[in-house]
């Protein structure tokens, strides 16, 4: 049995690196970048009106004129005017090309226009209302960070810069296992002594928000079938996510039988709760990594945020997230084990604050749906206090 501290190191000491692969553009949400991204051209490419009006000469206002003969409208997607003179001026929509000799655009709101003539009405200022060529980024510069994760907002940057196809990290290939002679399937009417699975459409449901589509697989309380299946997930996967048969009892096969395929127990046991059976490890010849979690529904959720999800950001070079919340009541832990409590979380004043989700044991599945993540609080002597900050693991989007 190690601390908790010990298991969080080793499971990310064996992140791995699964190589890049290609993406179509459309496909590319979520991913991570596995390339550096530079502007193929000036950003904006050329001087673009930001504003409905006309396009003036600013030294035309200097030498004390007020009003513009008007010789052509131009569009967003339109060639631009290719000589305007100082007594002249075009109207011109919002994206279109500035010519050349305008450096000023003043907004319909404060013009007046008659028989082609347009007069402004305010002070205009030089250089208003135009958005001017490379002023957001220079052709050959920098404008998205490889080990970016890859969102709406940098999907228009890629778009403008041409990447119909984006070189990204390649995703682990994942099997999710669970085990149990007691599991049936969600759609059956479970028998008084069965329950429905649960912990492998949890955890599919999860790994489906990081773009993995993970291989469902079942294990009934058989060793030698556990060993079969085993076998053969090991050398095609690239890791395995197991729920149950990790414990003490007699038919908690699954450590003896990773041990028989030859894979390498790093740790079994880890002072904390929930979660507290963990087995990590890894087989050294298909490099292929197990996190195999207590069968007990909170335990699963809880080690797959605690444990593999870490693992999975550190492997694609993302940085860990490191989240403090306030806490809304006091409480005690002591004894040997880190304990990982479920919250609930509100906004209050800019400050993220918890309170506890009451559960009713590591089975009370339903609580989870009522909680937005878990508090990590070490064992210590004095009690932890109302508005002590404390370590939060979110395991749903905060607004």
């Amino acid at each position: 049995m190690i601390a908790f501290s010990d298991a969080y190191n080793l499971v990310l000491s064996y992140s791995q690196n699964y190589g890049e692969e290609n993406v179509s553009l459309k496909k590319a949400v979520g991913r991570v970048l596995a390339e550096d991204i530079h502007a193929d051209r000036d950003f904006p490419p050329f001087d673009r009106a930001t504003k409905d009006g006309i396009a003036i000469n600013y030294d035309a206002i200097e030498n004390g004129r007020k009003s513009f003969n008007i010789k052509a409208v131009i569009a967003a997607g339109q060639k631009t005017y290719p000589f305007l003179e100082q007594e002249n001026c075009v109207e011109i929509m919002t994206g279109a090309v500035v010519p050349i000799e305008a450096d000023t655009v003043v907004m319909y709101e404060d013009i007046g226009v008659e028989h082609e003539i347009a007069t402004i009405n305010t002070l205009a200022k030089r250089g208003q209302n135009i958005h001017y060529k490379g002023s957001d980024q220079k052709k050959g510069e920098l404008v998205l960070n490889k080990d970016t994760r890859i969102t709406a907002a940098e999907i228009g940057v890629l778009a403008s810069v041409g990447k119909a196809t984006v070189k990204v990290k390649k995703l682990p290939g994942i099997a999710v296992i669970s085990t149990g002679n007691e599991l049936v399937e969600v759609e059956e009417h479970p028998l008084p002594h069965q329950i429905r699975k649960s912990n492998s459409y949890t955890l599919y449901a999860a790994l489906q928000k990081e773009n993995i589509e993970p291989l469902l697989l079942h294990l009934s309380d058989d060793k030698d079938m556990i060993r079969q299946k085993l076998s053969y997930v090991i050398q095609e996967m690239d890791v395995v996510l197991m729920s149950g048969g990790v414990s003490k009892g007699k038919f908690d096969f699954i450590p003896k039988v990773l041990g028989e395929l030859g894979v390498k127990n790093v740790f079994h046991g880890v002072l904390q709760r929930p979660g507290k059976p963990f087995w990590f490890g890894m087989h050294e010849d298909s490099n292929t990594v197990i996190f195999s979690f207590p069968g007990n529904p909170i335990s699963t959720f809880a080690n797959y945020y605690i444990y593999f999800k870490p693992w999975l950001l550190h492997s694609l070079g993302l940085p860990l997230p490191e989240v403090e919340v306030s806490l809304e009541e006091p409480i005690s832990i002591k004894g040997s084990l880190t304990r990982f409590l479920g919250v609930k979380t509100r906004w209050e004043n800019g400050i993220l604050k918890a309170r506890f989700v009451k559960d009713n044991g590591s089975g009370d599945l339903t609580s989870l749906a009522r909680s937005d993540g878990f508090i990590k609080l070490i064992p210590r002597e004095q009690p932890y206090n109302t508005d002590e900050k404390v370590s939060f693991i979110s395991t749903r989007t905060l607004v």
